[in-house]
């Protein structure tokens, strides 16, 4: 393999790489250049809105906040796990030795996303209206 010649094959992405950095350099230039600059007390200060700060800034949050949001991560990437078996459903039972192979399948997938939906109910991780200490 002629190691020079293999180089060239690179060069297309190089040219991308280059012209997307190059944009985005010329897109900030350009707002700085164009853009106002009319700097004044309200607009220096911490809150633009006009908004007189409240409080202090490193407020601690409840963990129900946390679990709420791993949890929102977790089932949405099981639903996006189901999607591309729900394309292809027709089509499994033709590549696969079984008819309803892929359906029992999907039905044991879902029944443990059911049992974890069940245990976080359960759990109470999704009530917000008590103030459980022990979460």
């Amino acid at each position: 393999m002629n190691k020079p010649a293999y180089m060239w094959n690179y060069i297309p992405l190089l040219m991308q790489i280059l012209a997307a950095v190059g944009l985005a350099g010329f897109i900030i230039a350009a707002s700085w250049f164009i853009g106002r600059h009319r700097n004044s007390k309200v607009k220096l200060a911490a809150y633009e809105c006009g908004m007189v700060a409240q409080g202090d800034a490193r407020g601690r949050f409840s963990v129900r906040f946390y679990m709420v949001a791993m949890l929102f991560i977790l089932f949405d990437v099981e639903a996006v796990f189901m999607l591309p078996w729900a394309v292809i459903y027709r089509k499994l039972p033709a590549t696969t030795g079984s008819r309803f192979f892929g359906f029992w399948e999907m039905l044991v997938y879902v029944g443990f996303v059911l049992v974890g939906f069940f245990y976080i109910w359960k759990k109470g991780i999704l009530e917000w209206s008590k103030d459980k200490a022990d979460l």
